[in-house]
């Protein structure tokens, strides 16, 4: 399966500006349920903030972090994928580079986002469908 399945039915992408505060970004997360947010200049991607940024800034700074701009916090070294990226290739990236997002562009436009958790519950759902027609096809032997 590819990401483009993926993203098929998706609705609007979550973002943010590099100049919200990370209050601001933070309520996005808990509002939309999500673990990051891509933090846009314009079209382009000029970083990613997720739940583990906060935390860790949280940790090391203090709260004070919270009415800061989320560019002072933000992950600026996106990693991105195409929407002709296997679902497969795509979660041993995110499991080799420890990362839980991944934006996915097209000439580098933006075009969706995929969590890991969208990609284990397809992984799930292709091994069902394997293991139905495994069984169909025993049964018909």
């Amino acid at each position: 399966m590819y990401i483009a399945t993926l993203l098929e039915g998706r609705g609007d992408i979550v973002t943010a500006t590099p100049d919200q505060t990370v209050q601001s970004v933070i309520d996005l997360l808990v509002e939309h349920r999500i673990g990051a947010v891509l933090v846009m200049d314009g079209n382009v991607i000029a970083g990613i903030l997720s739940e583990r940024d906060v935390v860790r800034c949280l940790s090391t700074h203090g709260p004070d972090i919270l009415t800061g701009p989320a560019r002072d916090i933000m992950t600026k070294d996106v990693i991105t994928i195409t929407k002709t990226e296997t679902n497969v290739a795509a979660l041993a990236n995110m499991t080799r580079r420890r990362i839980r997002h991944l934006p996915v562009v097209e000439d580098t436009r933006l075009i969706g986002i995929v969590s890991i958790g969208d990609i284990v519950k397809s992984r799930i759902v292709e091994a069902e469908r394997e293991a139905e027609s495994l069984k169909d096809y025993i049964q018909q032997a």
